[in-house]
């Protein structure tokens, strides 16, 4: 779930613009303005909407000169001997002319933000009913989740299915196991997505003591996935005894923008 307050999103936005200097001497879509490209996107997602001119002017920037243009001649002899370099100059010329332009884009949102506060600047889902019907799910899974399943599972799929059916009673709108998301040469296939909510979930079953550690590193893999398509992850982990520090294991990737972890103990 998107936790993002005023103070933390004007915050992000100062640093998104402090960014901006150290760009101005790398080249364009070096490791860094690719990172920087890709942290304000899903910022101006997450905080203004994909439906706000925020996110749709950002969206739009290319990084590069755009068109026709004429090089070589007396005027710039470089660009007739080496036209590859010609063309980069411009491209980077470009690149740094769109730099500046997103530093005032980035000012004017942080003005906007201060002057109509979150729910202000947001345009795109409704967002009331969006982060109450996430907060209907997590009540789901922790307070219901629990009581249905009488006799300890063997298999994550019996765990899948109990938490289908309280969705299902609880009229929420979900997919099951129909979303493929291709990322670094692998398909992911989250166990339940909710596209309304932005919001994909997957279940886990901690049922050996050996099992504590492979599913920290399926819980890493999948948000790398996962985020890439949705901006909320919910982690269901059906624990049956194995696991000590409760906290300290959803501490570990609660860190990152948009993931809970709910560990549920049979």
């Amino acid at each position: 779930m998107s936790l993002w307050t005023q103070e933390s999103a004007l915050a992000e936005l100062e640093a998104l613009i402090g960014e901006i200097p150290a760009l101005e001497k790398s080249t364009r879509f070096s490791a860094d303005h690719t990172r920087w490209v890709a942290k304000t996107m899903r910022f101006f997602e997450q905080v203004f909407g994909r439906d706000s001119r925020s996110f749709l002017t950002f969206a739009g920037f290319r990084w590069a000169e755009t068109g026709s243009f004429v090089f070589g001649g007396p005027g710039d002899r470089e660009g007739s001997w080496n036209p590859s370099a010609a063309i980069e100059r411009r491209h980077h010329q470009a690149y740094l002319r769109q730099l500046d332009t997103a530093r005032g884009l980035l000012q004017a949102a942080a003005d906007d933000l201060r002057r109509s506060g979150l729910q202000g600047v947001y345009e795109g889902k409704d967002t009331a009913p969006e982060s109450s019907a996430i907060v209907k799910v997590l009540n789901l899974v922790e307070r219901k989740l629990r009581k249905i399943i009488r006799v300890a599972p063997t298999k994550e799929r019996e765990v899948q299915d109990a938490l289908e059916n309280l969705m299902v009673g609880a009229d929420v709108a979900y997919a099951r196991e129909t979303d493929s998301i291709e990322y670094s040469s692998k398909t992911y296939v989250p166990d339940f997505t909710l596209e309304r909510l932005d919001l994909a979930v997957d279940v886990k079953l901690c049922n050996r003591s050996d099992r504590e550690k492979e599913i920290i590193a399926e819980i890493n893999d999948d948000v790398l996935a996962y985020a890439s398509k949705y901006g909320n992850l919910l982690f269901v982990v059906y624990d049956l005894g194995f696991i000590r520090d409760v906290d300290r294991f959803g501490d570990t990737f609660e860190q990152h923008e948009g993931v809970l972890v709910r560990v549920i103990k049979h």
